[in-house]
């Protein structure tokens, strides 16, 4: 065959190849979504477009701290015009049901993931109004701890923690320690909460719970709820290595004492029960009815509900036991507070959710989502999984993360789907959720800590210990390899 012939085959082929792949996207719109559309548009000035206005949306999402505009505004305008171009196209095309689907598709991930979050976030903000995060500070502030014992006791606090909690609260909540502790002591201040980023950070890592990547690879179906144990090790030694190193830098002072009276509103114990029954019932929709977790999760916020409505109704009769009580005792102080009580209310905790977050992941899902269907995400997954070694893979994605958000890049990957061991999808997990930690804006904890301890813990403060943390990154990376061979 010479070689104009073969070039005609190969055409050919290519367009006959091309016709039953439209005309199966066609016939059955749902396959739209599971690869990229049938019109490739990476070479485009659609597709062109579609980048520059991503990385324009993300250039000021990284500069929230100086402009002031929250991350949600440019994602969400972003997302908007990413799928205007691609159904735009497709109209054009004249096949407009393929970019119709895999709207939905990409909205239904997100759907979930919303939901899901909205609860997690309910009950964590009903657990800070029944005052148990500050009982928790004040326990802390009254035990006069030194500066290098507060240094450990809030890293692994925030590590612990943000296994079930997200990491921003979990670090928000250490940094107010820090701050009521060491007041003043701006050099120590900024210093633990770096540890603290990175601990909380490191803690989300081993939970599918702990984090929002971690949460999607679970509802994703690639890793198995009790798979993710596995990276506890390495977590705790991504933690460890910098805050050993930092240990050494840490004048071993007693801060003043201080005291402070917190008592725990009616209900916070059995809503921490619920809490937990939540967790479990949301696990065991996935594992066993093979339903998405955010199921279990809606059903837990039900029974909050009826807990709310059962302390509404029965305040009165509680107070009126509580005031004679007092009053026999005599404990004035007590009884000044009770006048201070408000019923608990439901729908005020689901309202002081983290919206501009929640809405920030709708823009990033979708502005992702839209360029994977414009052949994006095939492309990048054509180079670094099908060129590269899908370990080096997920490690340079670890370390892009701390630039680009690790949602995005979860999120892109779960799209391209790459054909790779359970341990490689733990790895990603592991590299993904820790790789923030090298800059302060590289994830949500270091962003909130920059707001709450402005001008103390800075962009400049965070790059002090960049060498240490990526000690830590490395290490990591390595105790997973050798201790989860057998997962590869």
């Amino acid at each position: 065959m010479t070689p104009s012939n073969a070039l005609a085959a190969r055409c050919s082929n290519r367009r006959g190849a091309w016709l039953l792949i439209s005309f199966v996207l066609l016939a059955f719109p749902s396959l739209a979504f599971a690869a990229p559309g049938p019109i490739d548009l990476t070479t485009s000035a659609a597709g062109i477009t579609a980048v520059l206005l991503f990385i324009l949306a993300y250039a000021l999402v990284m500069s929230e701290e100086i402009i002031h505009m929250r991350k949600s505004k440019p994602v969400l305008v972003a997302a908007g015009l990413i799928w205007a171009i691609v159904a735009w196209v497709y109209v054009q095309a004249g096949i407009p049901e393929a970019s119709e689907e895999a709207f939905r598709e990409t909205l239904l991930e997100y759907t979930e993931l919303l939901l899901f979050l909205l609860v997690a976030m309910t009950y964590i903000n009903a657990l800070e109004e029944r005052r148990v995060f500050d009982a928790l500070r004040a326990w802390l502030v009254r035990k006069g701890f030194s500066y290098r014992s507060l240094f450990w006791i809030t890293g692994f606090l925030a590590f612990f923690i943000s296994s079930i909690a997200n990491n921003m609260t979990t670090a928000m909540l250490m940094c107010a320690v820090v701050l009521k502790v060491a007041e003043g002591d701006n050099k120590f201040i900024g210093l633990c909460c770096v540890n603290v980023v990175v601990a909380s950070n490191a803690g989300g890592a081993f939970s599918p719970f702990g984090d929002i990547t971690t949460l999607m690879v679970w509802q994703g179906g690639q890793v198995p709820f009790m798979g993710f144990f596995v990276l506890l090790v390495p977590a705790i030694i991504n933690f460890m290595v910098p805050a050993t190193i930092m240990n050494f830098f840490i004048q071993n002072r007693q801060p003043a004492a201080l005291t402070e009276n917190v008592w725990l509103k009616r209900g916070s114990r059995r809503i921490i029960a619920l809490f937990l029954l939540t967790v479990a019932i949301s696990v065991l929709c996935h594992s066993v009815l093979y339903l998405p977790p955010a199921m279990g999760m809606m059903f837990g916020l039900g029974l909050l509900q009826f807990f709310g409505y059962y302390l509404r109704r029965s305040l009165p009769r509680s107070l009126e036991r509580k005031r004679e009580r007092y009053s026999r005792r005599g404990d004035w102080k007590k009884l000044e507070q009770l006048g201070s009580v408000v019923p608990f209310d439901i729908f005020s905790r689901i309202a002081r959710s983290e919206w501009d977050t929640l809405l920030f992941f709708y823009g990033v899902v979708l502005c992702v989502g839209g360029l994977g269907f414009m052949g994006y995400l095939a492309l990048l997954s054509e180079t670094l999984y099908g060129g590269w070694n899908p370990v080096w893979a997920n490690v340079v994605l670890g370390l892009i993360s701390a630039v680009v958000d690790n949602i995005p890049v979860m999120f892109a990957v779960l799209s391209m789907a790459p054909d790779m061991s359970e341990g490689n999808w733990l790895l990603i997990t592991l590299t993904a959720g820790v790789g923030g930690s090298l800059l302060s804006m590289g994830s949500a904890a270091g962003v909130a800590l920059m707001g709450q301890a402005r001008g103390i813990y800075t962009f400049a403060v965070h790059l002090r210990w960049v060498p240490a943390i990526l000690l830590g990154y490395a290490a990591s990376i390595g105790a997973h390899l050798l201790i989860n061979a057998s997962l590869f």
